[in-house]
């Protein structure tokens, strides 16, 4: 399924969209798919996992050099950017509705402090859904590094202690159905496991 505002070009700059604190959930919680969702007979429901990993801001910041970021990012976690594909492509408004509905933001099994990690920008991310890997790749693969997409985040916004900037995820995002067990594993940090649910 293509997603409104993306082709094959790369951005010039990294694209940002809103998760809200509802989204949240920890490991072995469900994704629950909501029930309106029938309400608009889509040919077919498509809310999709994305496996990602996520740092927190460890205090508030504005206008961060490339240089300093590393000093302002607290720690990292996995986190599932679970997106309803539906709403995503058809609302005038972007993407925030598609992305925040209850409990489409997986986040753990914990939190690693960055000097913990090793190198956030060197680690292996996987996604299995039912026990089949789907998503796999590096974090070196990123389009943006982490320092600049703090700084440009932070440009454009001030950044609170405990803030969550997720980063991307690898190809081969696909569709998740009632039933379903979805594992993101990122090197250092664990397997941030979830099921879904129908509402």
């Amino acid at each position: 399924m293509n997603v409104q505002g993306f082709n094959q070009d790369v951005p010039k700059e990294p694209v940002l969209f809103p998760k809200t604190p509802n989204v949240l959930i920890g490991p072995e919680q469900p994704i629950v798919i909501p029930k309106f969702l029938k309400e608009y007979a889509f040919p077919e429901i498509r809310v999709d996992y994305e496996a990602e990993l996520a740092f927190f801001i460890g205090r508030r910041c504005k206008n961060v050099p490339v240089a300093e970021a590393w000093d302002f990012i607290y720690g990292f976690t996995c986190m599932n950017d679970v997106s309803q594909r539906n709403i995503q492509n058809q609302d005038r408004s972007g993407w925030f509705r598609g992305k925040s509905l209850d409990t489409f933001g997986p986040v753990g099994p914990v939190i690693v402090r960055t000097c913990d990690l090793g190198d956030p920008q060197n680690l292996n991310i996987s996604c299995r859904l039912n026990g089949k890997t789907v998503q796999s790749s590096n974090t070196r693969y990123m389009i943006f590094p982490m320092p600049e997409i703090l700084a440009f985040v932070s440009k454009n916004f001030t950044m609170e202690e405990g803030d969550i900037i997720t980063t991307g995820t690898p190809s081969g995002v696909g569709r998740i159905t009632h039933g379903d067990v979805v594992e993101v594993e990122i090197d250092g940090i664990g397997i941030l496991r979830n099921p879904v649910a129908d509402e």
